[in-house]
């Protein structure tokens, strides 16, 4: 909590934990970026793991990683965005729907914006792979259902920063398979998504806080003088 009505969605006991794991994402991120700036083939670590520009899975699990690979576009991605809007907002959290909306927004234009500034390509020049922008969405958007359980079950730094960690891990690797399995991006792409979306989420919920508690003093103090 800040001591303010609202409870904060970047928990104070986490701040510290994840503004380091923020910071080393984000090394990752730019590492990884400008190690394969301008690549349109798949690296050795790339290559070691599958060979990532082929269609390499099968039914049934290839409906499974469809599936996933829906979530992460438009169409499904505005589902999931609509739908854990709208249970922040049944659970009286305002400050997190604000979160979901902002993280996904800036999530999505930092992988796109990364994607033009790096220049990695995947089946042609015109399929820009690096970083995934479908891992960092869903990998975003699980941060931020996290950071909202860890504060509303008042989670200590421990079990809030591995109930965090946990769900970045289950939900980037699975999108991550899924779109390594259907030959949309190299596995080091999947790895710049999911860095991506562990370096931008715990910002923007820092500056989500920040902007809200601005905001909340100031209506506190209009209320003050306005009974003067």
């Amino acid at each position: 909590m800040t001591g303010r009505p609202t409870p904060a969605v970047l928990p104070p006991s986490l701040r510290v934990r994840l503004g380091l794991i923020a910071a080393l994402a984000s090394l990752v991120v730019v590492v990884l970026g400008v190690l394969y700036a301008g690549h349109s083939e798949p690296s050795r670590v790339d290559r070691w793991i599958i060979r990532p520009t082929a269609d390499s899975v099968r039914p049934p699990w290839r409906y499974v990683a469809l599936a996933l690979d829906f979530l992460g576009e438009p169409a499904g991605s505005a589902m999931l965005i609509v739908a854990t809007v709208a249970g922040c907002l049944l659970l009286r959290r305002p400050r997190a729907a604000l979160l979901v909306v902002a993280g996904a927004g800036v999530t999505v234009g930092t992988a796109t914006l990364l994607k033009h500034l790096v220049g990695r390509t995947i089946h042609g020049d015109g399929n820009l792979s690096y970083p995934s922008g479908h891992t960092a969405f869903f990998t975003a958007l699980a941060l931020m259902a996290a950071l909202l359980a860890t504060g509303r079950l008042g989670l200590g730094r421990t079990a809030g920063t591995s109930l965090v960690l946990a769900a970045a891990l289950v939900t980037g690797a699975a999108m991550g398979w899924a779109q390594v399995a259907l030959g949309a991006h190299y596995p080091t792409d999947v790895l710049g998504g999911w860095c991506t979306a562990l370096a931008v989420i715990p910002a923007t919920a820092w500056l989500v806080d920040g902007t809200a508690d601005r905001w909340v003093d100031r209506m506190a103090d209009a209320g003050r003088r306005g009974r003067r």
